[in-house]
């Protein structure tokens, strides 16, 4: 057993060891995935690849993934995981954004990577197909074959690329500068981020991977686990119960989550979570979304103090809170991690007192990003060495940062302002509420009024008693000035793997030919 940081690190030394359990439930030993790794990253030398070109891919979950992600992190390249939510056009605009020179794609998405190939105008000397056949792609099992299993001569580090979820427009790619080095050392720095999460070195430690790895969290908390030594088990797609059986079943220790997967991970009957045993978990980081506090305490109750929940983004970040500091700060998503900063600064940039809300800008621990071909958009998120994504919350007395919501979904409703997500952490709390979403539209008199989006649980109805009965719950728990003016019921909210929402959906429909402020 090798007590070293990063996954090549140590791979040598645990070829027995089992690295990954892919969704199948295949175990996958570090020496497989060790081995297929270096052969596709002597494979990518033969594309005559330069130092911070770029690769792109349109993966699930899966051993192909992580191959892909370990071979390009050294090979000196940026790699782009694409959302695989995505239509072709969506999909080629990344491509040519990115300027990828390289595109794997696995079969499930086969269409989608097909239209984007043809629109883009992409080499189909450079496309490969995982997990079966794409028209006009190679297999990638063919790329590998034949390549020798010995690590490159020339190793470099690479780092990822990538693109913010869209859920206000084009997605914006995220970039950092490559730098020349050792990715031993690169990837022994990703591990050490997990030191802030309370994430122990080498076995027995088991990650479970609940969401895409595309994403930012799932991605790089999977990642740093990988690095640590740990066994990564990757879910394709998200079930209350199976995550349950999962934790029993391989004894994991971590994992991310995002707080979606806590209300429907409560909401499963007392007879089902009591078959399980979730003794075995240490750390479940969770952010993305804010959760309601009745909710958090609930998890706590069951699973212990093992939350951790941070606030960040795909541009960097952040804060923490731990499972005691939160109940000591209800509602806090924590203080800023070591070496960085959080300000809340006013319209002009001047910092605001303790308790007075403001746009939310903090400093990087992975260095100063730039938003790829965007520099009128890169120079709008930075003020004097820190940047924002544009949330809005205040920061307490002790220094703990507590969100709002973001800028461009605040409500102003006769010149107040109000945040639809303290709204819909109060419904939320219903007991026949599975999600919500409240936005703001048209009203003659006030500008904006509020609007609440609801999914029920299976077997409620959404009626007009529902309404009422909805309506009075929110009565206890809000001013009057921000309660719903209507409620609307919906089969399924357009909510990202990662728990984020498409709010523009639900919303634009309201404002079509009606200007709204941003």
């Amino acid at each position: 057993m090798s007590n070293q940081i990063g996954f090549w690190a140590q791979a040598p030394a645990r070829r027995g060891d089992i690295a990954l359990v892919t969704p199948a439930e295949r175990e996958v030993s570090f020496g497989e995935l060790y081995d297929r790794q270096n052969q596709l990253s002597h494979a990518l030398a033969g594309f005559s690849l330069g130092f911070g070109d770029h690769v792109a891919m349109l993966m699930p979950n899966s051993q192909a993934y992580l191959e892909i992600f370990l071979a390009t992190h050294q090979s000196g390249l940026y790699l782009t995981p694409i959302n695989y939510h995505l239509t072709g056009p969506e999909v080629a605009y990344i491509l040519q954004d990115a300027g990828a020179r390289v595109f794997f794609a696995h079969a499930r998405y086969a269409e989608a990577a097909r239209k984007a190939v043809a629109e883009a105008g992409f080499d189909p000397a450079r496309c490969f197909a995982v997990g079966g056949s794409i028209e006009g792609f190679t297999a990638y099992e063919a790329l590998l074959a034949d390549q020798p299993a010995e690590p490159p001569a020339e190793r470099q580090a690479g780092t990822l690329m990538l693109y913010t979820s869209g859920t206000t427009g084009r997605p914006k790619g995220v970039k950092r500068d490559l730098q020349a080095g050792n990715p031993d050392a690169v990837a022994m720095l990703a591990g050490m981020m997990g030191a802030l999460f309370k994430l122990k070195g080498g076995p027995p430690g088991v990650h479970l991977v609940t969401g895409p790895l595309y994403h930012a969290a799932p991605g790089g908390f999977g990642s740093a686990s990988l690095h640590l030594g740990h066994k990564l088990v990757l879910q394709d797609k998200w079930d209350a119960e199976d995550t349950l059986r999962l934790i029993d079943r391989y004894r994991v220790t971590v994992s991310h989550m995002v707080p979606t997967m806590f209300h429907r991970l409560l909401a499963l009957p007392e007879q089902v979570k009591a078959r399980y045993d979730v003794s075995s978990l240490e750390t479940i980081i969770h952010g993305a979304a804010p959760i309601a506090e009745d909710a958090k305490r609930a998890i706590i109750d069951w699973w212990g103090p093992v939350l951790y929940e941070y606030y960040g983004a795909t541009e960097g970040g952040g804060t923490l809170a731990t499972a005691e500091e939160w109940l000591s700060k209800p509602g806090t998503v924590g203080k800023p991690w070591p070496g960085t900063q959080v300000k809340i600064l006013d319209e002009t940039g001047q910092p605001l007192p303790p308790g007075e809300v403001g746009t939310v800008y903090m400093s990087s621990m992975i260095g100063q990003f730039e938003y790829h071909n965007a520099p009128e958009k890169t120079a709008e998120s930075w003020r004097d060495g820190l940047f924002t994504v544009g949330d809005v919350g205040y920061l307490d007395p002790d220094g703990w940062l507590f969100l709002c919501d973001r800028a461009k979904d605040m409500i102003i409703a006769g010149g107040v302002n109000i945040y639809p997500a303290e709204i819909e952490k109060a419904l939320i709390g219903h007991p026949q509420v599975a999600d919500v979403a409240v936005f703001g539209i048209p009203n003659e008199e006030w500008g904006e009024e509020v609007k609440a989006v609801v999914q029920l649980v299976p077997g409620a109805e959404g009626d007009e008693a529902m309404v009422e009965t909805l309506m009075a719950f929110a009565r206890e728990r809000l001013a009057k000035y921000k309660l719903p003016r209507s409620i609307d019921f919906i089969d399924e909210l357009p909510r990202l793997d990662t728990g984020k929402l498409y709010k523009r959906f639900l919303r634009d429909p309201y404002w079509e030919g009606k200007s709204r402020r941003i």
